[in-house]
This record gives structure tokens, sequence and C-alpha cells, in this order.
């Protein structure tokens, strides 16, 4: 997945979308709460700012263009100040228009949110759910008629405001089976067999409980719930979003894939449904699978709530997510070209890589404190850990104690060693030579010009730092402790 995903970088050619849905514009009010009303129990917001960003399928558009697709946008507004405002923020960023049609018998639909102190304390809706008009629908259907040929794949992002009627929900299915064109479905509303014949439907759990005719009590009842929905869609797959469990992605004579959330810190979910569909069909049209289409938009999904408001997630944003999980996911004990990646993946996302070595037999607390004191000198710390063998030539035939699997095996559980590399010389000169960590460190008993690698580590711009260690400390005075116990 994650060279593929590189490939979204190095592409020539965008990948081209057609979004059609119901287009929102949200306004925000930002203030801050400091007391209550006297007329009513309710605050007073001192209003510090305002500003307005697109929502419903605008948002989807807007989230696949900071993704770096060429986006063509269906869809209604009025015409009204709303509507200009609407129409000036979609072509500012340099969305295709010419599927946008004004209403002249409704307002655009807007959605207020009031923010006092970075949380969501009130929603305005204005809306008019009326049917739009037959001429409407009309130029609706010839755009879709027209343009689906031309495009990689269709998301329909339906807030159940009137644009995906049934006869221009089943326009887009048809034509887009004629080309061969996947359609991945955003639903809303209680009816889902009027996307029959899409690819995907991404509700969330809730949804799925309004519209399968089952109680959806334990994991089993979700399981046969979703089962119906690809039936009653006649869908490929279903990828059911379910909050802080994360998501779940179906698809027909196959074992459900559980993905579990990513978010870090959640401030704010506005939004997060249309990142998922957006990042799920571009990646679904770019050639992805379906399970990895559905772990990219899981993560874009973890990144867009920890941001306020209607935010969206670029490719850089998810690059570097992705990186950052290879170092999280990647084992402790490593060989050397793996290490090797894991130093050039952490450099690429600004981290600071701190390099130690040492024989580690018998950890005691001053190996403890030491490693403790490296790891804050920066953001990883790999440990070059001497072999049997280079023990054995440094201390002599009855060392070491623990083999080095053992000794690997307790420093890996210690929460400041982030990888372990086994080297088998007697100095860790060559694996410094491979590594070029940014920082080397060793304890304060040597000195600097004393510690092998430093030539190699300062000719490139690196550091050398000696680290204060516990005197008295060390395996081999633990070990005359345990002999002179024994005698005694």
């Amino acid at each position: 997945m994650k060279t593929k995903f590189q490939h979204l970088f190095d592409e020539k050619k965008r990948v081209k979308i057609l979004v059609v849905g119901d287009l929102i514009l949200d306004e925000y009010i930002w203030g801050s709460v400091s007391r209550i009303s006297p007329e009513a129990p309710v605050p007073i917001l001192e209003s510090k700012s305002e500003n307005l960003a697109l929502g419903g399928a605008a948002n989807v558009a807007n989230n696949l263009v900071a993704l770096g697709c060429d986006v063509y946008l269906v869809g209604g507004v009025g015409k009204d100040e709303k509507g200009d405002k609407l129409l000036e923020l979609i072509g500012n960023r340099n969305i295709h228009t010419d599927g946008i049609f004004r209403f002249v018998h409704r307002p655009t639909t807007s959605k207020i949110r009031v923010i006092a102190h970075n949380q969501q304390v009130l929603r305005i809706d204005k809306e008019d759910n009326r049917p739009i008009l037959p001429e409407t629908e009309k130029k609706i259907i010839n755009y879709i008629n027209e343009t689906v040929p031309q495009m990689d794949g269709v998301i329909c992002s339906d807030y159940n405001k009137g644009i995906l009627t049934e006869k221009v929900t089943h326009t887009i299915m048809h034509r887009a089976k004629n080309v061969k064109k996947h359609v991945v479905v955003d639903p809303k509303g209680t009816d889902f067999s009027k996307y029959k014949g899409c690819t995907v439907i991404t509700p969330n759990q809730l949804e799925v409980e309004r519209v399968a005719p089952i109680k959806i009590a334990t994991q089993e009842d979700l399981d046969r719930a979703a089962e119906y929905l690809i039936s009653l869609a006649k869908a490929e797959s279903i990828l059911v979003t379910r909050g802080k469990e994360g998501m779940i992605l179906y698809r027909k004579k196959k074992k459900p894939v559980d993905i579990p959330t990513v978010a870090r810190e959640v401030f704010d979910v506005t939004g997060a449904g249309d990142t998922v569909i957006s990042v799920f069909g571009m990646s679904l049209f770019s050639g992805f699978t379906f399970e990895e289409a559905a772990r990219l938009s899981n993560m874009a999904a973890g990144i867009v709530v920890g941001k306020i408001g209607t935010a969206v997630v670029t490719l850089n944003e998810l690059n570097q997510f992705l990186q950052e999980d290879m170092l999280r996911t990647s084992p402790t004990i490593l060989e050397v070209e793996e290490a090797k990646k894991i130093v050039s993946l952490a450099k690429n996302i600004g981290k600071k890589v701190v390099f130690t070595n040492g024989c580690y037999d018998l950890i005691h607390g001053g190996h403890i404190e030491f490693l403790q004191k490296s790891r804050r000198m920066g953001d990883i710390l790999i440990l070059g850990l001497n072999s049997d063998d280079s023990v054995r030539a440094i201390k002599g035939p009855n060392r070491p104690i623990k083999n080095q699997q053992e000794r690997a095996n307790i420093l890996s559980a210690l929460q400041d060693v982030d990888y372990i590399v086994i080297f088998n010389e007697q100095t860790p000169e060559n694996l410094i030579r491979e590594l070029r960590p940014d920082i080397l460190v060793k304890g304060d008993d040597y000195k600097i010009d004393q510690v092998v690698g430093r030539e190699i580590v300062e000719s490139y711009g690196g550091k050398v730092a000696l680290v204060p260690i516990v005197k008295g400390l060390s395996t081999t005075n633990t070990l005359d402790q345990i002999l002179q116990h024994h005698k005694s």
C-alpha cells in the first residue's frame, strides 16, 4: 500500500472524480463564553470572528482537491447571497462548476456553527428539502451522462437535501456501469435501494441500524445487517464507520475486516464522513484494493478529527501519517538494512535519531537511567547491541551471561529503546557509518575524542554527546558482588 501511495505523488495525470450531491455553506461564529444570560438560562457568546467553509458535497470536493484530484462538482444552490458566496468559495478551490445549477424556488442550504473555547455549542440549520424541479433534475441528468465517461470514478454525497433523486441516482449507476466506473456512495435516509448498482456504500453504524430490519446488539447482528444492505443495494462492498470504534469493511463472501481507529486526539468530528469517502474514493479509483482504500480513509479520519471545524486532509499529511505508522508498527529488533529504512523514514518526517551501543549483559539501574537520558536527546533511540561473539572478544570467554537474543528481548521491553540492531564487530563503527544517526551518545566515563564513531558522525554534521552515568554500577561489579556473596 505504501508503494502505491507514493505513486500518487509521482503521477502526472491527476485523478478525475465526479462528485454529485447536496451543496452546503458552512458558517462559523467563533467566540468565548464567560457568563449566563439574565433573560434565559443560556450562555452568552462574545463573538470574536466569523468564517465560511465548504460543506456537504462541496466539502467532499474540497477534500479531493486537497488530495490533488481534478474535481467536477454537481449540485445546486439558491439564487441568493449565500449561493453567491458558496459558488465563490468553490471557484476559489479550482473545482469545476459547470454542473452546479441555481435554484429559483429554494434557498442555499447552510449550517451555522457557534464555537466557544474550541467546542461547538450550537448549530443552526437553514434548509428547504422540497424536491428539485423537473427542469433542474433534467439538467443534472444531462450533465452526468456527458461527464461520467471522462471520469476515473464517481462519488455520491447524499445529505438528503433533494439533489440525489431516484432518477438522478439511477442515471449515475446506469451510466457508470456502462463505462465501467466505480461509484462510491455516502448514503442518507432510510431507503438504500435507490443506490442499487453502486460499488460501495459508506454508512455509519447508526444509519445501518435505521435502515436494516435487524436490531443490532452484537457484532454478529451488525454483520448480518451489513450483508442485508449489500444485497439491498447490490453493492460490492459496504464500509461501516463506527466513530471511536473505527470502521468495518464488508465484501461479498469475504470475512469482515475490522479497522481500529487511529485518532490521537478528537477535537471536532465535523466533516469526518466527507473525509472518509473522499480518501476512500480517490484510493479506489487510483487502483488501491478495497481494504487498502479503507485503511487509508481511516488514517485520514484520524487526522481530520484532530482539527477544528470543517477541515481537509492533504497528501502530505497522509504521507507523514503513513511513515509514522511504519515507525510505530515496525518490530523492535532489526537487521541493518531494516534499520536504515527506519532512519530514512524518521528523518523524512523531521525526527531526530539518537544512537548508542553496548553489551548490556545483566541489565541494571545504571543502564536504565543512561537509556532514559539518551532517549530524551531526540525522537528515536537506536541501540547497537554487541553480539555474543563480540562480547566474548571484548569481555572474555565467560561472557556474556545472557545470550544476545535474551539481551535483545529484555531491552526491547524498555519504553525508551525504540530499535535494536545486533552487530558482530568489536566496535560499532560500521553500523554507525550505515545508519548515520543525528546524535551519537556515550557515557561520561569516556572523553569525546575516545568515542568510537565520533569522526564519522561529525563528518556529516551530526553531534556526539556524553551522558552522566551512575557511578559504581556496572555488570562487572554486579558479577563480582554475586561471586563475593556466594563465597561468603
